[in-house]
């Protein structure tokens, strides 16, 4: 006579492994259209000074960065220490700055073009004197609408 078994209720049936494929590249599409590259590395020590009036810019594709510092240690043997202005991955004169607003204005869309904002990264102990002569730059080149940037805090701290 043969044995006959009761089958077990507690079983669970296998997992099916045929969609995980998928699941993977739909995943990894998906980071890789949602990441931002990084534009530029920073070839200039930036302590930004303090602020106690700021506002957050909300559209990061309608700002141009222009960042003044001294070096960082790696480019001081070459540049020496006194505040540079970097335009992208390179140290630039003043007078450059001009034709650099207009090559950055000229990538954006059409109806970007009117509404761009000039964001100065500045040191807190770069000279003035700098700053007054990127301003003017831009004055030539009609990019009037400037914004400085800083961390939020109270502005006396700036002067120690």
């Amino acid at each position: 006579m043969a044995k006959f078994n009761k089958k077990k209720d507690g079983d669970l049936p296998a997992v099916s492994t045929a969609s995980l494929p998928d699941i993977v590249f739909m995943l990894l599409f998906f980071f890789m259209t949602v990441t931002v590259m990084k534009d530029s590395s920073l070839m200039v020590d930036n302590i930004l000074p303090n602020a106690s009036e700021i506002k957050k810019l909300e559209k990061k594709d309608r700002v141009i960065y222009i960042y003044v510092g001294k070096p960082t240690s790696q480019y001081q043997k070459v540049f020496g220490t006194e505040p540079k202005i970097q335009l992208n991955d390179k140290f630039a004169n003043v007078s450059e700055v001009g034709d650099y607003i207009l090559q950055e204005r000229a990538k954006k869309p059409q109806e970007l073009q009117n509404v761009l904002t000039t964001a100065l990264k500045v040191d807190k102990n770069a000279n003035m004197g700098l700053i007054s002569d990127i301003k003017q730059q831009l004055r030539e080149v009609n990019a009037l609408k400037i914004n400085y940037t800083t961390f939020e805090g109270d502005a006396f701290r700036n002067l120690q």
